[in-house]
């Protein structure tokens, strides 16, 4: 059986969750973000994992939905807000709270006011602070917030950062004056209850004091870095997701063949070449360029004298040694070609991790994006479901 795997670390969610949480302030509230599947990880898994958040976001009601027939009972938000008039009345069936962002929600929320008790009671009202991708503009903001608060309404003012993975950018600065000086004028003007949310990931690490009553975590739940230049590792954030495959086939080839669609690949010298059954039909990046690698793991007994001690583990009496094996030619629908002459007697069948944890020895996600000149993010949402997802 064709061996494509993603195994999904359970205690490595809750860790970093963890991190999170002990991050901010006490009176903060973590609104954890699970949209796309929960960064192609399947929001089924990751729900366990989940509890300690105060809440969950996601794009669209549909994922709402399969979230709340997962039993989830807590705050759930829809970060674009609904699409229509019936979407809103569903959303409020539902209980999901939404982020409005353009004048026709205003409307919808006027027309149809949810009951005293309803947790969509509550608005996340979005200012646009120069991400200029949705929000209403400053000067619109106490008109819009006044007639939601007359209607019944409870707000938190929201945006996005758009560089906060560099700290040091100077939208930052302009983003968190706007933001701020909003909502001192909605306070002032509106009602002083109004809260506030404007962290992602990377806005929790780099930037504390604008924490606020809630932080909305994403990729760094997931073990990858929201920042750039910083591995998730210094981090200490754990990776939640292995993506792994076996070895198919091994050949020796000769200095001067070609490997590969294209025939990008040309042997230098005498090569052995393994054959891993993955590809870009299961999510592995077709673009990753000659610096992408892979972990091979073979066991062996404890009395052999050739282990790299760097790359080792022991699992009772065998030791696992894992070894770095270059991509090589260009990644196909099922298959990836590695160079193998490095490693002692490989044989068919034995793992290869694809992406997974540094501490053993294997690329990061983050590793494999930087060789696809992408980002983690986008690794994580593309895996599709042909791996067998295993939950540890």
């Amino acid at each position: 059986m064709r061996s494509a795997s993603i195994t999904l670390n359970s205690a490595a969610l809750t860790h970093n969750l963890t991190q999170v949480i002990n991050a901010i302030p006490e009176k903060t509230k973590v609104l954890a973000m699970v949209k796309a599947d929960a960064y192609g990880h399947g929001v089924k898994y990751c729900l366990p994992s989940l509890q300690k958040a105060d809440g969950l976001g996601v794009a669209c009601f549909t994922e709402a939905k399969q979230i709340r027939d997962l039993g989830w009972q807590k705050v759930l938000v829809l970060i674009e807000g609904v699409f229509s008039q019936q979407e809103w009345a569903e959303s409020i069936e539902a209980e999901c709270q939404s982020i409005i962002h353009h004048q026709n929600q205003v409307q919808w929320a006027l027309q149809q006011v949810p009951a005293s008790n309803s947790p969509c009671r509550t608005i996340w009202l979005k200012l646009n602070t120069g991400m200029n991708r949705l929000g209403f503009e400053p000067e619109e903001l106490v008109s819009v917030a006044q007639t939601l608060v007359d209607a019944g309404y409870n707000l938190i003012l929201t945006s996005h950062f758009a560089n906060a993975d560099r700290p040091e950018h100077p939208s930052n600065t302009n983003q968190i004056k706007m933001f701020t000086e909003s909502l001192q004028d909605l306070r002032e003007k509106v009602d002083p209850n109004i809260k506030a949310s404007l962290c992602n990931s990377a806005g929790i690490i780099n930037f504390p004091e604008c924490h606020f009553d809630w932080v909305r975590p994403g990729i760094m739940l997931y073990g990858s870095t929201p920042l750039d230049g910083i591995s998730a590792q210094s981090l200490q954030l754990k990776p939640v997701m292995s993506f792994s495959a076996s070895l198919m086939a091994i050949h020796n080839i000769a200095a001067g063949a070609h490997v590969g669609y294209g025939s990008r690949f040309v042997a230098n010298r005498p090569i052995v070449k393994g054959i891993v059954s993955i590809g870009y039909g299961d999510g592995y990046p077709r673009v990753v360029d000659g610096s992408a690698w892979v972990s091979v793991q073979l066991a062996a007994h404890e009395n052999e004298t050739d282990i790299d001690r760097s790359t080792e583990n022991d699992i009772g009496s065998t030791t696992v040694r894992r070894y770095k094996c270059p991509v090589i030619g260009r990644v196909a629908m099922d298959m990836i070609a590695i160079d193998l002459t490095e490693v002692p007697n490989p044989t068919v069948g034995c793992q290869v991790t694809l992406w997974g944890d540094p501490d053993e020895a294997a690329p990061s996600v983050d590793d494999i994006a930087n060789s696809a000149h992408t980002l983690g993010y986008e690794l994580l949402c593309r895996v599709t479901q042909r791996p067998i997802r295993i939950t540890i």
